[in-house]
């Protein structure tokens, strides 16, 4: 039996039963089996377990195809060995199909009993790219995006309503695409023309972005291994997440808060577009989150950023007013960023919306009141639904008589998912 494909399966195994991350999963997953894989391997078993959690729900809709059992009563591993195989049958043209059958059957013959074998037989040679194709005749517009790009019937009808079918669909697409690995140079250690000539140096493949700050890594692993990652001359962010600190655009000599700092990507940018000159305050509300912030700030010599375990739901009046500018890329359901992290899209609900907003309104309404008269505010989110974004700037406008959009002509920055950028929202605010 294919070692690589049993690990694997493990992994997916895992990330079903326990509800956990499947890229928490998948780095433990790796180091654990280190010694017995090559980096070859780590890059089938990596793009099995991201397939097929990416397509999941197109890989079941197949199953129900050709399948009597209802999908509830066939066990999590036999589910796993279907969808795995399948993901290799119809997205994967390098692996031949008698492969991918032949495999799979031996893991249902580890994994299940007799009748699981000839289940998993009998379902795998019959599916064909054409049983995912026919998907797309389908007549309900709705049910197609969602059948077709893996994505929950509840986001895809979100999408329509708020955005019209066209967009719904390209979000939806661009959500199942590869992110690319985007860093932001270190300015306060050298600048985008040296970095890049050491990239030349080191014959490592890059691509320049419409953000000077930023490029693209190409076929790069092991980043933390990497000498000028250690040495924190850049750092992994992606182009929207760098926006919203330059939206702010905090100067040299201000006092800045960040809310909700963790893992501290906005937060070291904000020092670094300050030259490292001024005060930045980093909250979150668990103590090893912000660890991630002092680690980040460290490795990238930032000296002005003072961290704080504290809850920006909890007003306290010691911050009245107290700030300059400050940065609220609140919690979110995360819709821009499925794209990274694929669980989201099946761990959400609908019903997850009402406490969320709820929750980025308390922290909007706690943590503007800490900005100075005449200060400015930028709240943010990685998520692209209209309850999480406008919807909630508008309501705190309302009853928020002294704040006003910075910019009449630009209240709203929506970025929707595509293949350099995650979904993002970015709206800036100042206070009267």
């Amino acid at each position: 039996m294919d070692k690589i494909r049993e690990i694997a399966l493990n992994a997916l195994y895992k990330i079903e039963k326990n509800g956990a991350y499947s890229n928490i999963v998948l780095d433990e997953t790796i180091k654990k089996n280190k010694n017995n894989i090559t980096t070859r391997d780590v890059g089938l078993i990596s793009e099995l377990v991201y397939g097929v959690t990416t397509w999941k729900l197109s890989l079941d809709e197949i199953i129900k195809q050709h399948s009597k059992i209802k999908l509830k009563k066939i066990s999590p591993w036999i589910i796993n060995v279907l969808r795995m195989g399948i993901y290799q049958i119809v997205f994967l043209d390098k692996i031949p199909k008698s492969a991918a059958v032949n495999e799979s059957v031996n893991l249902a013959k580890k994994y299940g009993n007799k009748g699981a074998v000839g289940f998993t037989n009998a379902i795998l040679r019959q599916v064909d790219e054409s049983d995912y194709k026919k998907m797309f005749s389908i007549e309900n517009p709705a049910e197609k995006i969602s059948k077709t790009n893996s994505m929950p019937l509840w986001i895809v009808e979100k999408l329509i309503a708020q955005k019209g079918i066209e967009q719904a669909e390209e979000i939806c697409k661009n959500s199942n695409l590869r992110p690319s690995l985007t860093i932001r140079i270190n300015n306060l250690k050298t600048d985008n023309e040296q970095f890049i000539s050491i990239l030349k140096e080191q014959k490592i493949e890059y691509e320049k972005t419409d953000n000077d700050n930023f490029i693209v890594l190409k076929k790069q692993k092991n980043l933390e291994n990497m000498q000028l990652f250690k040495e924190g001359y850049f750092t992994v962010q992606d182009l929207s997440a760098g926006l919203s600190a330059e939206v702010l655009a905090p100067q040299e000599g201000e006092n800045v808060l960040d809310c909700c700092s963790a893992p501290g990507g906005k937060t070291t940018y904000l020092a670094e577009l300050m030259n490292n000159k001024g005060y930045i305050e980093a909250w979150d509300i668990h103590e090893h989150r912000v660890k991630l912030v002092e680690n980040n700030s460290n490795r990238l010599g930032i000296n002005i950023i003072k961290t704080k375990v504290k809850d920006a739901t909890v007003y306290d009046k010691n911050y009245n007013e107290k700030f300059d500018k400050i940065l609220l890329d609140v919690p979110c359901l995360g819709i821009g960023v499925i794209k990274r992290k694929p669980d989201i899209k099946w761990q959400r609900k609908p019903e997850d919306i009402k406490e969320i907003t709820k929750l980025q309104m308390q922290i909007l309404n706690t943590c503007s009141k800490y900005l100075k008269k005449g200060g400015e505010l930028v709240y943010s989110t990685c998520s692209i639904l209209n309850e999480e974004n406008e919807n909630i700037i508008e309501q705190f406008l309302k009853d928020n008589k002294n704040f006003k959009f910075y910019d009449n002509n630009k209240k709203y920055i929506n970025i929707n998912t595509d293949k350099n950028y995650d979904g993002f929202f970015i709206s800036k605010l100042k206070k009267y």
